[in-house]
């Protein structure tokens, strides 16, 4: 049986990893803490939108040793936890095994596969609402959750179809764009400028987008990033930011991202995975970055407060 083994069991490995055993896919969890021990001793609860359902017993473990090589690995933990994880998971890749990566970001991919190689990584995005409530219990907001992911080199291939199809069965949503890293960019875009100028200002998308001077720099934000990624080779359409903007005009007037929420609370952040990728990659290409340099100077004072 193919096998799938979920690296980080909070809200994203929690719930895509709860759909894909309750639609009888053997899958393998790795955690730790408190959770890992309500897993182990009271299995998985979620408690979703669409309708709650538990799993007990779980296989769940806190050594990736103790699982060996398995055929897919949902690399499901955040940006600052990624180096870590990538030395976790060397028990479970073998030769055939695909990764797939979900960060928030840009740069995942390539730190997995610098490590493992290309043709180990799917490269990914996930799109779902959810969040460990308390231990052993995931909460789901909206939606049924959403992984966009292909080959490196956008090649339809069994194991992306085989991942596709599960997802299905599970009653999740899957997508095999034609580009991923136009895909993974595009998403981008949809985020950092609102996470740089949200946590800046400590305003919701309603006043980032209706008072003119941050809509100007919102803009000129957006505008950076598509500079950065064109000169990448990324091939993103040339309608992209009126595009980006037009979606951050739908959203709730109230809305903030999880990097401007985590800052502001004091928690550990994606900040540099986020606004501070954006000034990385804008020095590698040769591409100024005004803007976003601004605004993750603001971001980081305020994340080492």
């Amino acid at each position: 049986m193919t096998t799938v083994a979920v690296v980080g069991a909070g809200g994203v490995g929690g719930y895509f990893g709860g759909r894909l055993a309750q639609a009888g896919y053997d899958v393998k969890f790795v955690a730790r803490g408190k959770h890992l021990d309500a897993l182990r001793a009271d299995g998985l609860a979620v408690r979703c939108v669409a309708g709650d359902f538990d799993l007990a017993p779980v296989q769940v473990t806190a050594e990736a040793g103790e699982i060996g090589v398995v055929d897919y690995v949902l690399v499901c933990v955040k940006t600052w936890q990624l180096a870590d994880a990538i030395v976790a998971i060397e028990p479970l890749v073998g030769p055939e095994t695909a990764a797939v990566t979900v960060q928030n970001g840009v740069e995942a991919p390539d730190q997995v596969a610098a490590v493992y190689g290309q043709e180990r990584v799917l490269p990914g995005a996930a799109e779902v609402i959810a969040y460990v409530e308390s231990p052993g219990i995931i909460r789901h907001l909206g939606g049924p959750g959403r992984l966009t992911f292909a080959e490196w080199d956008n090649q339809r291939t069994p194991r992306t179809e085989w991942l596709e199809t599960a997802f299905t069965d599970a009653g999740l949503l899957a997508r095999i764009p034609d580009d991923i890293w136009a895909a993974l960019w595009t998403k981008f875009l949809s985020v950092v400028p609102g996470g740089g100028l949200g946590t800046a200002t400590g305003a919701g998308y309603g006043v980032l987008r209706s008072r003119p001077g941050t809509r100007r720099l919102l803009t000129e934000a957006t505008t950076e990033i598509r500079d950065v990624a064109l000169a990448l080779g990324i091939k993103l359409p040339a309608d992209v930011v009126p595009n980006t903007l037009a979606w951050i005009d739908n959203l709730p007037a109230g809305g903030t991202t999880s990097l401007q929420r985590d800052i502001l609370a004091g928690r550990p952040n994606e900040l540099e995975a986020w606004t501070g990728a954006v000034v990385r990659l804008g020095d590698r290409a040769g591409v100024p970055t005004p803007v976003n340099s601004f605004l993750y100077e603001i971001a980081a004072a305020r994340a080492d407060q």
